[in-house]
């Protein structure tokens, strides 16, 4: 067995009966069952992080006399039961509990025709040193639990956070069992020895998260269901179950969660009693603040996506979300006209009537794309004879496989936009006004306008510096349509 010899570390040493997974190899694909089941036990732990709850993870070949828990020990030589031995030897010498978790059933068998925590088939947990146990039945998926009134502070907590597991997680009512040992004579029952404290219920009051203490007090074991999220365990294992049955056990390593109220002063308590109430409504204001997050995520993803990213129809609705936004009224002349025999949209503004040509393009942009609107532009009066246009715009999602600052400012050359009857807008840049709430500036690169100064100039960003002197170039298309 390893030594694992340091000073106060701040951190709480705490065993847990698999290899340590840092250490261990990806099995080969034709590796025995057995490997893989080793393999597969030491991945349940590794996205807990211990550090970040004052806890230090204590594996199996780890020296383990000074750790106050253990995590679902084992009683398998070579397996983690010399381990738990010394944990239980530690504590003894110390004078205090030993704090053991573990899981009841296995979440992935709905039949529970699998090992327990020590091996043995069904659901079920027995202690070792002790007579009895604890005998699981699966509850039905959806089945409805309640935290026991009357709980300690540690027990209460706990229960609230099992209470929070997903609805189809599975649950197993609980039940002490008697002991039975062969010998010469034949089997030996015993009654089982310690008692089951219940922390959650199903609706027929039976036990399905319970605290079992042995009657000499020296082990005080949490049974929960399997499938839980173990960080909130780790968690609270550290600041709940220690600070209530093993208090010594964050004062030997100096945790920062060590808290004596009876050595307290009165600002000292002041103090702790405003933080417990301050992190309550952190905790109530960053679920709230999470959900406003995910909302304007929801509703910022398709404009970002497809003006960003897009294209075909993806993009062209992202451009006709952002020009309705700044006031425009969009007909989806796709839909109206049927593809290719018009520009994408039909954008109105103040008198202003105007084609849209939304395109993409992984590369450098095409003239193809000018010659494109242009001759919508001249088929427009056979489309629409009472409906003259006054201007259009081509809008382009160029080079979109790249990052947005990765790509050139301007989608053509200057030589080519200086000659062009129309403006040509990047779609970044209608992203970033979109983004800021800058309608004037989509107003004005969509109807080809100088941009007018004063209050409502625009911020000189990079991206839009190189469009407003662009801009300037463009002329408006007359009320006939001609430029």
């Amino acid at each position: 067995m390893a030594a694992h010899t340091s000073g106060p570390n701040g951190l709480v040493p705490v065993h847990i009966a698999v290899h340590d997974p840092a250490q261990m190899d990806k099995p080969d694909p034709g590796a025995h069952e057995y490997v893989r089941d080793i393999v597969a036990a030491s991945a349940k732990y590794t996205a807990i992080s211990w550090t970040k709850f004052g806890a230090e993870p204590r594996w199996v070949d780890m020296d383990t006399s000074t750790c106050p828990v253990a995590i679902i020990p084992s009683k398998f030589s070579g397996h983690g039961a010399e381990e738990f031995d010394r944990l239980l030897a530690g504590a003894a010498s110390r004078g205090e509990p030993a704090v053991i978790i573990a899981t009841m059933g296995t979440a992935d068998d709905d039949d529970d025709r699998v090992r327990s925590v020590f091996g043995r088939p069904g659901g079920r947990v027995d202690f070792p040193q002790f007579n009895g146990g604890i005998s699981g039945k699966r509850l039905p998926t959806g089945a409805e639990v309640s935290l026991v009134p009357g709980l300690g502070a540690a027990d209460h907590d706990l229960g609230g956070r099992l209470l929070s597991r997903p609805p189809n997680a599975p649950w197993w009512a609980m039940t002490l069992r008697r002991g039975a040992s062969e010998g010469p004579r034949g089997t030996t029952v015993r009654e089982p020895e310690g008692e089951l404290v219940p922390i959650l219920v199903d609706n027929l009051g039976e036990p399905v998260v319970a605290r079992w203490i042995s009657g000499n007090g020296q082990q005080i074991w949490y049974v929960i269901p399997d499938g839980v999220d173990w960080n909130r365990l780790v968690d609270w294992l550290i600041q709940r179950a220690l600070p209530e049955h093993v208090p010594g056990a964050l004062r030997r390593v100096r945790s920062r969660h060590d808290v004596d109220p009876a050595l307290e002063t009165p600002a000292e308590t002041q103090a702790r009693d405003a933080l417990e109430e301050v992190e309550r409504r952190y905790l109530e204001d960053k679920a709230r603040l999470e959900d406003d997050l995910e909302l304007a995520r929801q509703e910022a993803e398709p404009v970002r996506n497809g003006l960003l990213y897009g294209k075909g129809s993806e993009l062209e609705a992202a451009v006709a979300m952002v020009l309705r936004a700044a006031g425009f009224a969009v007909i989806d002349l796709d839909e109206e006209f049927g593809d290719t025999l018009s520009a994408d949209l039909l954008a109105e503004l103040n008198g202003s009537t105007c084609l849209v040509e939304v395109k993409a393009v992984a590369g450098a942009a095409g003239e193809q794309m000018i010659s494109q609107l242009q001759r919508h532009l001249d088929k427009w009066p056979q489309l629409r004879p009472g409906q003259p246009v006054t201007c259009a715009a081509l809008i382009v999602n160029h080079q979109h496989r790249l990052n947005p600052a990765e790509r050139p400012a301007e989608v053509y050359q200057r030589r080519v936009v200086d000659k062009l009857p129309f403006p040509v807008v990047a779609s970044v840049d209608l992203y970033h006004w979109w983004r800021a709430e800058d309608w004037l500036a989509v107003q004005t690169a969509v109807l080809g306008q100088a941009h007018p100064g004063g209050e409502h100039d625009m911020p000189a960003t990079k991206e839009r510096e190189s469009t407003a002197v662009d801009r300037k170039r463009w002329r408006p298309w007359g009320r006939s349509g001609t430029a």
